[in-house]
């Protein structure tokens, strides 16, 4: 048997009865993460950093029994050892340590290696065995530093303000809304955000992180409130009835799938950023490395093609099918679809 089993229900640590970002109703969930594909309702109890979990009480309700913990702390569930290390994915993001007579695996949930100024930084963590996520595990997925990315973002906001536009963009409302909030140039002008995102904005301050200042969206505001400013929304609000009341815009789209010729076609936005809270090719690899583990699980991304480039240098590899999914911009949460207007 090994530490970590792979289960209908999610990552499971049997010597301890807990299970990682489960897809189902547990006892003891473990939760890397605040995005709904690795924190789900139902369980019994629930335990993640300390800056995860206002996030995920206020997706899961505050009524969930729920602890938090640092990261580094150390927890101890029927003699195994638990710890919480940074990913570098959102606020709050962790890896999972787990630690069981002398053998170490950690479970990454999802990570990016590159600082972004929001998120706490990326921290490798040696282990035997890890579990990584591959959402662009391909080498055509190699991302600029995200310094660049805001500079295209800000020209391209300068220019529809020239013109007298709006400028929509989407983004994530956990993660990458906040990313793009912290490092766009505000002195071009306003930033106005959808229900969805300014919500979590208000979890997020509350908590004492620092976000640079936003106004929310709402209903009955005059069209020219909005002229030359920068809104940003989840997806599924840009292609909506929503979008309809600033008039005149422009719209785009951060996620990684823009580096994929015909995905901004798809979505039909006049502008795509590559823009991700994963990491690349080269971040996957980098990352793997500094773990020095012998065995590498692979999970949601291109798993197949990831696990088979890990065989051909060296290491034990294998594809662990999950339902997480990832930066996928044609996913609309829940919340989304039902924030206000």
């Amino acid at each position: 048997m090994q530490l970590i089993e792979f289960t209908d229900r999610g990552l499971y640590v049997a010597a301890a009865d807990v299970y990682i970002d489960p897809w189902k109703p547990v006892n003891k969930a473990f939760i890397t993460h605040g995005h709904s594909d690795h924190a789900r309702y139902g369980s019994k109890s629930y335990m993640a950093t300390h800056s995860a979990l206002p996030v995920i009480k206020h997706r899961l309700g505050s009524h969930i029994n729920a602890r938090g913990v640092e990261y580094g702390e150390e927890v101890i569930v029927n003699g195994v050892k638990f710890s919480f290390h940074p990913a570098g994915h959102i606020i709050g993001s962790a890896q999972i340590r787990v630690e069981y007579k002398g053998e170490v695996w950690v479970a990454s949930g999802d990570y990016k290696v590159e600082p972004d100024g929001v998120s706490e930084n990326f921290e490798s963590v040696k282990c035997h065995a890890y579990i990584t996520e591959s959402t662009f595990g391909l080498p055509v997925f190699k991302w600029k530093p995200q310094e660049t990315i805001m500079d295209e973002i800000n020209a391209w906001w300068k220019s529809n303000q020239e013109a007298g536009k709006v400028s929509i963009l989407a983004a994530y409302s956990l993660g990458k809304a906040q990313r793009i909030i912290n490092n766009v140039d505000h002195s071009i002008g306003q930033v106005f955000t959808h229900g969805a995102v300014e919500n979590v904005n208000e979890v997020i301050r509350r908590q004492g992180k620092k976000l640079k200042e936003t106004t929310r969206v709402v209903q009955g505001q005059k069209p020219s409130l909005y002229e030359g400013s920068l809104v940003i929304a989840p997806p599924s609000a840009v292609d909506s009835a929503w979008s309809k009341k600033f008039k005149d815009f422009s719209s785009g789209v951060a996620s990684g799938w823009m580096a994929m010729r015909g995905t901004r076609r798809r979505r039909s936005a006049d502008r795509g950023f590559v823009l991700s809270d994963h990491a690349d090719w080269e971040g996957l690899l980098t990352a793997i490395k500094a773990t020095e583990a012998e065995k590498i699980y692979v999970t949601h991304g291109y798993t197949d093609i990831f696990s088979k480039y890990l065989k051909s240098i060296g290491y034990y590899s294998a594809v662990v099918n999950t339902e997480y999914t990832g930066d996928d911009i044609e996913i609309a949460t829940t919340e989304e679809n039902s924030a206000p207007k």
